[in-house]
């Protein structure tokens, strides 16, 4: 029975709200409060040289659920070990060599924005964070190199405390597991995709921006999958369940691309179904063995996500390889290391004594913009979050503390700041949620919370203004030498995906299957569609990598489809079709086709699913009007 879904969600209960926010999001910033304090009291009770370090971890893994901060937990210490082995090393080489060490500080700041943009999630956060590290202790010791070591180990154990205070609290408050949410997404993108895939069983296609923008929301759910793993002793289960459950969605829509793809008649489809006339049916072979995929792959979908559901084992367990430009890393981190240096050059020559302070915070914006879409935007961000973190700070130091020491009045002072700006940080709407995490952690960093507490106006008011220089000195240097664009951006993603067809060997073995290969591909097609953004002329731009990447996806079909038949009497034929695949001719390949199924049916032998692959193939590399290869140099 089918249930009108306006119906269905006029009827479901809303969830309760205060102030405008639901329970849960308030249930979220008193966790946060509570984990903040909680590090607090135990870096005060242990006399750590650095507490504010545990509140600005616990400000960092503020996540709504217990398994995104768990595992953002554990590439945090992993990452500030090898961040603190780095500034040991570049502070014992290099601490007397003066522009040589700020050289070198830049070089180590693009390694890092070089690897954040081979990474995804945490994993380029862990990149990043070893550039933070390395701007805690290394620039703010660069005038007393002898304190690395000390201040490399009183950060990691300030970071320890914070973590271990944000599980205690989400373990004892019961904060949520993320698998169902997750299994809902899922189950989400395979409804729509389904949807896709009816309409091409029916003869209809969608439009290439829609299934573009599809394949990066299957593709954006890969950051995610990783936190299952220490959420339960069922993680590992489920990050297996729900990782082949998002590569079979990929592999779903390309065989529903596949099938839209393919010519329904004479008067459509090119000379392809006028030769094909009936006599050997190879078109409807093709058809009808991306139909049998289809089935196969839905139903292989649905026993991820009950496997998900369930926490266990799926019965198919597939790799979800990432496509990562190493061009477009190298010039990101080249970018960066110059407006590094470039700020760095500057500030030496103002010959200020606690210059290193805006100099870290330098290193900071630029580490942590790596991860965001647009770095020059999170840089403005920085610069509108620091003067707001600078006025709240020194409305509690100097309005509502004002030489009070009691943690007690510590406590019920920073209730309304780290609740208030927790809320906004669990906003869906990313612009206020980014707001609130960055005004959350400079806030932490300015206020310095430590026993007994400070309140020199001095210190106060020189390190706001060295805090709001340095994020005002990095957008400066990003007007200057400003970050990959992302016209530049799509011009080197079109290029490398025009370069994929060449790629697709056909001699060696195929290093990943094809349901992976399509995975790499959404994740790929991601980008391109991030990059092009909104603007309606970059739209024959997508479609042309589209059309790319179709090809080079039907390629490596073909070639695992005729890779089965390598050993068997068919071995010859087989061996000659995939001699025709390297000339990338769509009569040749037909030609192979029927000739495989003539020997085939000659020895009364099945070889259906190979010649549907080649006359796949053969489909993906008719020539379009206007040729795709043009398009490019059209937008050019």
């Amino acid at each position: 029975m089918q249930v009108n879904a306006n119906s269905a969600a006029a009827v479901a209960p809303r969830p309760p709200t205060f102030a405008g926010f639901p329970a849960s999001s308030w249930a979220f910033a008193i966790r946060i409060w509570l984990a903040c304090l909680l590090a607090l009291y135990a870096a005060f009770w242990l006399q750590l040289e650095s507490p504010m370090s545990s509140a600005i971890t616990v400000a960092i893994l503020a996540l709504p659920t217990r398994g995104q901060g768990l595992e953002k937990a554990g590439f945090r210490l992993f990452a500030t070990v090898i961040g603190v082995a780095a500034s040991i090393a570049i502070a014992g080489i290099f601490s007397q060599t003066n522009g040589l060490l700020l050289a070198v500080l830049g070089a180590w700041v693009g390694l890092c924005v070089y690897f954040a943009g081979m990474l995804d999630g945490n994993r380029a956060y862990a990149a990043t964070l070893c550039c933070i590290t390395v701007a805690l202790i290394a620039i703010q010791q660069i005038d007393s190199p002898q304190m690395v070591f000390p201040a490399g180990v009183a950060r990691g154990a300030a970071l320890t405390v914070g973590v271990l205070a944000v599980a205690l609290i989400n373990d004892v408050l019961a904060a949520p597991d993320y698998h169902p949410v997750l299994a809902m997404r899922l189950e989400a993108l395979h409804r729509r995709v389904m949807a896709f895939a009816e309409d091409a069983l029916r003869g209809e296609a969608m439009p290439t921006a829609v299934s573009a923008s599809l394949l990066g929301e299957i593709a954006a759910v890969h950051p995610d999958i990783a936190s299952l793993a220490p959420e339960s002793n069922d993680g590992t289960a489920r990050t297996t369940a729900a990782q082949s459950a998002m590569v079979d969605l990929a592999s779903l829509l390309f065989l529903a691309r596949a099938l839209a793809m393919l010519p329904v008649g004479a008067t459509q489809g090119s000379h392809l179904a006028r030769r094909d006339g009936g006599r050997s049916g190879l078109l409807e072979i093709c058809r009808t063995w991306l139909r049998e995929e289809l089935f196969r792959k839905e139903a292989d979908i649905r026993g991820s996500l009950d496997a998900l559901r369930a926490g266990t084992r799926p019965a198919l367990r597939w790799r979800a390889p990432l496509f990562r430009s190493r061009r477009i890393a190298v010039e990101s981190g080249i970018r960066a290391a110059i407006a590094f240096m470039l700020v760095a050059a500057l500030l030496a020559a103002m010959g200020w004594p606690t210059a290193e302070v805006a100099l870290s915070l330098v290193a900071i914006i630029i580490g942590l913009g790596a991860t965001a879409p647009d770095p020059r935007k999170f840089t403005l961000m920085a610069v509108i979050a620091t003067p707001i973190a600078c006025l709240i700070a020194g409305i509690l130091k100097y309005f509502v503390f004002n030489g009070v020491s009691e943690f007690q009045l510590l406590a019920i002072g920073l209730a309304p700041v780290v609740i208030g700006l927790s809320l906004l940080i669990s906003l869906p709407n990313l612009l206020l949620s980014s707001l609130g995490r960055l005004s959350l952690i400079f806030t932490l960093a300015i206020f310095a919370p430590s026993n007994p507490q400070s309140y020199d106006p001095n210190v106060f008011i020189i390190t706001c203004f060295l805090s709001c220089l340095g994020a005002i000195l990095t957008f400066a240097a990003q007007v200057l030498i400003p970050p990959l664009s992302n016209d530049r951006r799509l011009r080197l993603l079109i290029d490398a995906a025009r370069n994929e067809i060449k790629r697709v060997d056909l001699r060696r073995r195929l290093r990943l299957a094809p349901e992976e290969a399509a995975f790499r591909d959404a994740t790929w097609i991601q980008q391109i569609v991030a990059a092009s953004g909104t603007s309606a002329s970059n739209q024959p731009a997508v479609e042309a990598a589209m059309r790319y990447i179709d090809s080079a996806a039907a390629l490596r079909r073909c070639r695992a489809e005729l890779d089965r038949l390598a050993t068997g009497p068919l071995a010859d034929a087989a061996n000659t079709a995939r001699a025709a695949l390297t000339g990338r001719n769509a009569d040749e390949i037909r030609g192979a086709a029927e000739t495989l199924r003539e020997t085939a049916t000659q020895r009364g032998l099945n070889a259906d699913p190979a010649c549907a692959a080649l006359v796949l193939t053969s489909v993906a590399f008719i020539p379009s009007e206007p040729a795709i290869g043009s398009i490019q140099e059209q937008r050019s």
